[in-house]
């Protein structure tokens, strides 16, 4: 594989991006590039080593909502979203902050819908192939083990402090020379080790098989909380439509969706509120209302945490021209 800088630059150029010099903000270790100017603003950082892994931060917005079709190169990848807005398409998961996302790439598109204006502010870690199948191979054989498993079984997490305190630490760092180089190899290690550890423990939640007419119901469940995510709706309605008991129920439902019932339909309802924000100018007590909160301040306070924003700040950037 060709030097993992190199290629982010080649890529990036074709693109439109421009090489910048720095500011205070990003380390020069790395490079800098502007976003295409005509298309949005803001800057993309890269440090890479050799062909073994890759440091990323995002940290711009676009001018229009914006849809990717991206199929990434063979890769475990962690990325920490400290502001977004914006959803998966399939299956659908709304892009919420504070999440760390844990991924293997190359094995199928990922489709996202990106919201206009708004922060993306994002910081990645991409692991090739030459560090987790030969260098951690050759380093350690007598307990070597593949890490893909983990990275498959981790997914989403909105419960995993040690390695956004980790990603963070990365993105604030202004080290240089081999202190600098060092300083992000330690990080790339202890994150992989975090991310051992953390499949390690949750190895005791079984896998249940999945047929065919329980995924059918339980998409029949989804389709009715898509339509009522507004409305007080119970376990046991829910039980009802699925025909299945509720630990049945549950269980399946947080292995497909990767949440629990109670997530699923915050996603919904706050995916909504960005809508509302965007389009009409109803107050914040109103949108709270209708997406289902009774209580303004902890609509509030969820969406901030979903999006990094409170909801008029929210507002007032994606009405910005």
């Amino acid at each position: 594989m060709a030097d993992i800088e190199n290629y982010y630059q080649n890529k990036l150029l074709e693109n439109g991006f421009h090489e910048e010099s720095f500011n205070n903000s990003f380390n020069p270790i790395g490079k800098l590039y502007s976003i295409p100017s005509e298309i949005g603003k803001g800057v993309y950082w890269v440090y890479g080593q050799k062909d073994l892994y890759d440091i990323k931060i995002h940290d711009f917005y676009f001018y229009e909502d914006s849809f990717f079709d991206l199929q990434s190169r063979e890769c475990l990848g962690i990325c920490y979203y400290e502001s977004i807005s914006g959803e998966e398409i399939s299956p659908y998961r709304r892009l919420t902050a504070g999440c760390v996302k844990c991924f293997i790439g190359g094995l199928a598109p990922c489709k996202t819908l990106v919201h206009k204006n708004i922060p993306i502010r994002t910081i990645d870690i991409e692991i090739m192939p030459a560090y987790y199948e030969q260098y951690l191979k050759e380093t350690f054989p007598s307990v070597y083990t593949d890490p893909r498993e983990a990275f498959h079984n981790i997914s989403w997490s909105d419960n995993f402090p040690e390695m956004i305190s980790l990603l963070r630490q990365i993105w604030n760092y202004h080290g240089d020379g081999i202190a600098a180089k060092l300083f992000y190899e330690g990080k790339v290690a202890e994150a992989l080790s975090l991310i051992l550890e953390y499949n390690r423990r949750q190895k005791d939640i079984d896998e249940v098989h999945i047929s065919i007419q329980d995924m059918k119901s339980l998409e029949n469940v989804t389709a009715y909380l898509n339509d009522h995510f507004n409305c007080n709706i119970s376990v046991e309605h829910l039980c009802y439509i699925a025909c299945m008991g509720r630990t049945k129920f549950k269980t399946l439902f947080k292995q497909v969706y990767s949440c629990t019932v109670t997530e699923y339909i915050e996603q919904r309802r706050l995916s909504h509120a960005e809508n509302l924000l965007t389009t009409t100018d109803f107050t914040v007590e109103q949108i709270s209302t209708a997406i289902g909160y009774s209580n303004a301040g902890r609509f509030a306070n969820l969406f901030k945490k979903s999006t990094g924003l409170l909801p008029l700040e929210y507002r007032k950037n994606a009405q910005r021209k």
